[in-house]
């Protein structure tokens, strides 16, 4: 790597989700490298982070005023991060940006006079509804000095809506971070939510992971499980990990809990809430379930399909683009069409049908794997950085 202070990953959150997950490893991958990297995050610093990491990291305190809007939260959260790294750029040349909230802070941090370069990735655009927020997230597009997707889907898309140009940097999975639990763990998880100890003399369970939100197609997952349970009574239950997000999902998640009566599912039987839970308790619904759920209306990569797949656990995801980019439909993965309650259950059905598809689709998913490391991915960035760094020189 061409010399340079250090370099900074930076994100709003250090709640265990995508984006987090995929800065945290990144920033393990560089380290191992030999990278002079640190990550900076929002959080409780008393708290820390949500793994041990062997990673230099500041833990910023969250704002203790945010308001009660979204767009409250976003910009005190802005002004937040800008703050704590005006205090450490004399330490690092390259700020990387994971979202747009650490993004507006480090082109503002830049913009008052730091000699710092601002690398962006965008793992994909929120769906905001006031106009501050839109134009924050065009801001935070727009002015990083290079942007980074972690899909050609979302390459185009930027491209076309934004008139930005990226380098398309995929995804790593760490396939060691899910160990298979000792066996009376995986079925006390199962004999919890009511499933029996495997799906022959239990439920069928079908992971969900990510909380009940739009974006991950979550009524579309309901509607498909209670055609299968009209059919064939209460043969399968979903059971749904995660829960926290920056957005406030409360309205979708109300009403998405509210039609379950008139579906004919019933909470705690048929859809188990899990919340967010450890990294063990994670490993062990991964290795404990018969299959992924993951029927995402838009996703930036979806992470959580490549952890599954190194659990062993068949996928069923949909056919987005982005899923299309690592995964083929009845090979890797059933890829029912997106938003399609009936396609979804078609694939449902077929899951707990067939143990010979879900071996086929679980031992291709898994060599699907070794194409995508974060020890590649962190060398790819590592030639962004260089990059970067000799552009700011010969500027």
């Amino acid at each position: 790597m061409s010399s340079g202070k250090g370099l900074a990953l930076i994100t709003h959150s250090t709640k265990p989700r995508g984006g987090f997950v995929h800065t945290l490893s990144l920033a393990e991958a560089l380290h191992r490298q030999g990278v002079d990297v640190h990550l900076v995050a929002v959080g409780d610093p008393a708290a820390g982070l949500f793994r041990p990491t062997e990673v230099p990291h500041s833990v910023l305190p969250a704002p203790s005023k945010v308001g009660t809007t979204l767009d409250e939260r976003v910009f005190a959260s802005i002004d937040t991060l800008e703050a704590g790294l005006a205090g450490l750029t004399d330490r690092f040349d390259v700020l990387h940006a994971q979202d747009c909230i650490a993004a507006r802070a480090a082109a503002r941090v830049r913009d008052a006079g730091a000699p710092v370069t601002v690398v962006r990735t965008v793992h994909h655009v929120d769906d905001f509804t006031t106009q501050a927020l839109i134009d924050c997230q065009r801001a935070a597009i727009v002015e990083p000095d290079r942007v980074l997707v972690v899909s050609e889907q979302w390459r185009g898309i930027l491209r076309d809506e934004y008139g930005r140009s990226t380098d398309v940097v995929p995804n790593g999975v760490d396939i060691d971070r899910f160990p298979a639990p000792a066996p009376e763990y995986r079925a006390a998880l199962r004999e919890r939510i009511g499933a029996g100890a495997d799906a022959a003399s239990g439920k069928f369970v079908f992971l969900a992971v990510g909380g009940v939100e739009p974006r991950k197609g979550t009524v579309h997952a309901f509607r498909a499980l209670a055609e299968l349970k009209r059919e064939r009574g209460p043969q399968a239950v979903l059971a749904i990990v995660g829960g926290h997000s920056f957005q406030d999902y409360t309205a979708y998640r109300d009403a998405a809990l509210a039609s379950l009566p008139e579906l004919g599912l019933t909470l705690g039987e048929d859809v188990v809430l899990l919340g967010t839970v450890d990294e063990t308790e994670l490993a062990g619904w991964y290795h404990a379930a018969d299959a992924l759920s993951f029927p995402s209306v838009k996703e930036g990569w979806g992470l959580v399909v490549l952890e599954a797949m190194g659990a062993g656990l068949p996928v069923i995801a949909s056919d987005l683009p982005v899923f299309g980019e690592y995964l083929v439909d009845g090979q890797s993965a059933l890829l029912p069409a997106v938003a399609d309650h009936e396609a979804l259950a078609d694939a449902m059905r077929a899951m707990v049908d067939d143990a010979a598809l879900r071996e086929r689709l679980a031992a291709a998913g898994s060599a699907v794997l070794p194409r995508f490391t974060w020890e590649a991915s962190a060398q790819r960035h590592r030639e962004i950085y260089d990059e970067v760094r000799a552009g700011a020189a010969a500027a």
